[in-house]
């Protein structure tokens, strides 16, 4: 890994590492998107003095912070975990002896069942099995109103239904245990989810940096919380219902945020055949076990033809200088030439050669010399870090910020969120178009999420 300049902490994002890194409490940091959560999750991986490991409930969340993936690290079984046997080899609990800090990111997506998996793993490899996660402190980085876990079915819901008030990682039994009063708030400000449990600091990041406009803040926080007013909506559609203008040299491109993977490949694909002159196909280099093609972080094989509208997928590492990167994860640009080796991109005016790029899938060892945890390279993934992004799923814009996007949510949103990150990607309403209006039934917010927060609100009042 290596390492990058991280834009200074805002007062708030301090305070909270101070709490992180000066204590053994567990800690969910969650905040409306643009917050800084991923600023701080970098700032803490790569400024604490504790031994971290780092984690995430899909391969490619933890491609993106460096890390590993959940069931891979506790070498958990696929699928509901329920009350089974944990089979742990001696390699496995001597990582997790090791573990001071335990960082899960994109936690929205654990459901309960793997949460409290995680607690029972680390009780049982530390031998301390009356101490929540075995005395691992517990940091998780995510925003409930973005992002959900898969729902379960069939057997796995009726399990669910019987143990848990919700598949939700907060309703987890390590969190409330068994007899909790669940949601009691204590006197000094904590969310004590339950007696038995593991007493959980919930701080949630205010200060928005993606957007400045207070107005638009405003309109996106109640999509966020699911309170739209006809006034709201009535602005969001009528500024969303200007036609998109055509591209203007020196502009950033503008880019649809879809619901379906088909409507995106639809658009990327019409638009490359639209364009003149040979397809040329970069095909990636692949070493070591990376997993199946859905944990890949580029296209394995990346189309391309001059004059393709690409997004960045990772931040520029070499290039960066005293004046900032050339461009991070979800620029867009032009290609404009495609020789040598290398692509050359149009960003903002300005030209750059693009280099393939190596993505690395680490894993966490045991130093039995240092006593340390190791985070060793198991494979590798060359590719050019671009992708087609005349469209791009909403899913996957996920964590992205575009000055100007039109997004398309076809016959409905289904899920959750997906709304109000579609929507908060933008930096300001001028920059928003809209394939069709606004729907009530499009503001989706999980109801579990709402008590929840609502109950993180009161204990922060």
């Amino acid at each position: 890994m290596v390492p990058v300049s991280t834009p200074t902490l805002s007062p708030e994002q301090e305070a909270l590492f101070r709490l992180i890194e000066d204590t053994r409490e567990h800690v969910f940091v969650t905040g409306r998107a643009g917050t800084g959560k991923s600023t701080l999750l970098q700032h803490l991986a790569w400024n604490t003095h504790k031994q971290i490991a780092v984690c995430a409930p899909t391969g490619v969340a933890a491609l993106n912070v460096e890390g590993q993936t959940i069931h891979s690290l506790f070498r958990l079984p696929i699928g509901l975990i329920a009350d089974s046997e944990i089979e742990q080899s001696e390699p496995a609990r001597k990582i997790m002896n090791a573990i001071d800090t335990l960082v899960i990111d994109e936690i929205s997506m654990v459901n309960a069942d793997l949460m409290d998996a995680i607690d029972r793993s680390l009780r049982q490899a530390r031998r301390r099995r009356a101490e929540p996660f075995g005395g691992v402190q517990i940091v998780m980085f995510g925003d409930p109103y973005q992002l959900s876990p898969v729902p379960p079915r069939g057997d796995e819901l009726r399990y669910i239904q019987d143990h848990y008030r919700s598949f939700w990682f907060f309703d987890a039994q390590v969190w409330a245990g068994p007899r909790a009063d669940r949601g009691a708030i204590r006197s000094d400000g904590l969310l004590d989810l339950g007696r038995v449990g593991a007493p959980l600091h919930i701080r949630e990041l205010r200060d928005i940096h993606r957007q400045s406009d207070p107005a638009f803040k405003a309109m996106l926080n109640a999509v966020r919380h699911g309170i739209v007013t006809a006034e709201i909506a009535d602005a969001l559609n009528t500024m969303g219902a200007r036609t998109p203008p055509e591209p203007v040299d020196g502009e950033p491109p503008i880019i649809t945020l879809a619901t379906r993977n088909d409507i995106v490949n639809r658009i990327n694909q019409r638009h490359l055949d639209a364009l003149t002159g040979p397809v040329q196909t970069a095909r990636a280099e692949i070493s070591g076990d990376f997993g199946r093609g859905d944990t890949y972080p580029a296209e394995p094989e990346l189309q391309l033809k001059v004059g393709a509208q690409v997004m960045f997928l990772r931040n520029d590492i070499a290039g960066y200088s005293g004046d900032g990167p050339r461009w991070v994860n979800g620029s867009i640009g032009t290609v404009t030439r495609i020789a040598g080796g290398s692509v050359r991109v149009e960003l903002d005016g300005e030209e750059h050669d693009v280099e393939p790029t190596v993505w690395e899938r680490f894993r966490y060892a045991y130093d039995p010399g240092s006593r340390k945890l190791t985070r060793d390279i198991v494979a590798e993934f060359t590719q050019f870090p671009l992708r087609l992004a005349w469209a791009v799923t909403i899913h996957k814009s996920q964590g992205k910020t575009y000055d100007r996007a039109i997004v398309d949510l076809g016959s409905g949103a289904f899920a959750p969120g997906q709304t109000y990150v579609a929507l908060s990607r933008l930096t300001s309403l001028e920059g928003l178009y809209l394939s069709r209006p606004l729907r009530p039934s499009d503001i989706l917010v999980d109801r579990d999420v709402r008590r929840f927060m609502a109950a993180v609100r009161a204990a922060a009042e």
